[in-house]
Formats: structure tokens, C-alpha cells, sequence
């Protein structure tokens, strides 16, 4: 026999609609009707005016920090802005490269702000494919400020999808290497999460579970610091 919360007649439709919210859409037919789910589809089922926003001269009140995913093959950061007053989350610029050791990566991160706090994949505790030295290590040496990520998965991206449905995480039109992952992040057949081309997903589910870590420009830093070609999201 198939049943589901449709079938329950002491469920009042406001405990199904609550219950619904808690839960990735891509279930939510199961747990209405009883209908065996697969849970292929894509993670973030948003549309992208919902947002997907020009980029405008963010705040110095707001505080920041960036999500990062590590590895050979690919690292990349997403820096995030925290209007606390509004608890809306802006994703406004990006790191996106193979192939370079971690005093690369760390130069292209302190460029938008050596202040910044980071909050990082904690496989970067690992050993280092190139040399056998502990990335996390390398990283902190190279003077970033550096947190472990919450790495719960099911939770971060719920969490991420219900900010990105209630308008309270927006992402820069110019962020393009994040608006393409987003649009192919999906999960098989299985309802497995497609563990490709996702980098700049992961680090952005880092960044939205631990944005309490966000801080101010300290007073010494008034001055605008950015990477060149991206005036806008260094103020």
C-alpha cells in the first residue's frame, strides 16, 4: 500500500504545507501521495529573476567572508555579504581555478580583502597531492583566516534553497562560473547529489551554513581593497 500526508485525515493542510518547507522539493510528492520517488531533478528549482541580480556597491557595514572548496583539479571561493537587518545573503564575487598550488589560490583570495575570514572544506586537513603537505596548513601560512565548514549536506542545502526561494540569498549576474554550476546541479536517478562541476556549490553551502562568522572592514582597511576588473564588489 501507498500513503502519504494526503491520506491522513487528522493532518490539518497547515501541518502538511509546514512539513512541506522542511523538505527538498524534489520529494515532496512522495511524502504527499506515497508515490515512490527517485529524486532525479534539479537541487535549486529557483528561477533565476528570483535571484540572479545586478551588482551595486555593497555596504562597509555589511560583514563578509567566502566559501571554499579545495583540490588539484579545481579550487574555488564565493564571497558572500550579510545584511543583517534583512538577513539577505549576496554573492557577489568569485575564484575559479585548476591546477595551481595554494600560494596562487591565496593571492587571488587576499586580493578582495586580506581581513576577510574564509570558511573552508575540511578535506583540506588532508595531504596535499603535490607535495604531501597539509593544505589546511599551507593555506593558514599563507595568512588566511580560515574556518572549518559545516559539511552536513542534506541540511546546507536545504538551507541554501529555502534563502534562494525566500529571497534571502541573491547572486551578482557577474558571478558566471556560479550561475553555470547552479544551473547543472542536479541529483541521478538515485537522488544522489551529482558530484560534478560543483565546487563553487559546495563552497557556497559552506558560506550560507557558517555566515555567522561574516565580519566588518576593520577600521585600518577603510580603504577599498579589490581585484582588478571588479570595482563594484570591493567597495
Amino acid at each position: 500500500m501507498q500513503a502519504g500526508w494526503s491520506h491522513v485525515p487528522h493532518l490539518k493542510q497547515t501541518d502538511i504545507d509546514d512539513m512541506a518547507k522542511s523538505i527538498s522539493p524534489h520529494l515532496v510528492d512522495a511524502r504527499m501521495n506515497g508515490n515512490p520517488s527517485l529524486g532525479a531533478g534539479a537541487i535549486y528549482p529557483v528561477p533565476e529573476e528570483d535571484f540572479v541580480i545586478d551588482p551595486f556597491q555593497i555596504p562597509p557595514w555589511f560583514p563578509r567572508m567566502y566559501g571554499m572548496d579545495v583540490g588539484w583539479n579545481k579550487t574555488a571561493a564565493i564571497w558572500l555579504a550579510h545584511d543583517r537587518d534583512t538577513d539577505i545573503i549576496y554573492a557577489y564575487s568569485e575564484h575559479y581555478r585548476g591546477e595551481a598550488e595554494p600560494p596562487i589560490h591565496s593571492k587571488g583570495i587576499q586580493l578582495r580583502g586580506k581581513w576577510i575570514p574564509g570558511v573552508i572544506d575540511t578535506a583540506a586537513r588532508g595531504r596535499s597531492q603535490i607535495d604531501g603537505k597539509d593544505l589546511w596548513k599551507l593555506y593558514i601560512a599563507e595568512g588566511l583566516i580560515l574556518h572549518k565548514a559545516n559539511k552536513s549536506i542534506e541540511s546546507g542545502l536545504l538551507e541554501t534553497l529555502d534563502r534562494l526561494s525566500t529571497g534571502r540569498l541573491k547572486i551578482f549576474r557577474t558571478l558566471q562560473h556560479t550561475l553555470s554550476e547552479i544551473r547543472l546541479y542536479r541529483r541521478d536517478e538515485k537522488g544522489r547529489v551529482v558530484k560534478k562541476n560543483d565546487h563553487l556549490m559546495d563552497a557556497m553551502r559552506y558560506g550560507v551554513m557558517k555566515v555567522s562568522v561574516a565580519v566588518t572592514r576593520p577600521a585600518e582597511n577603510s580603504i577599498s581593497s579589490y581585484l582588478p576588473g571588479d570595482p563594484i564588489a570591493g567597495y
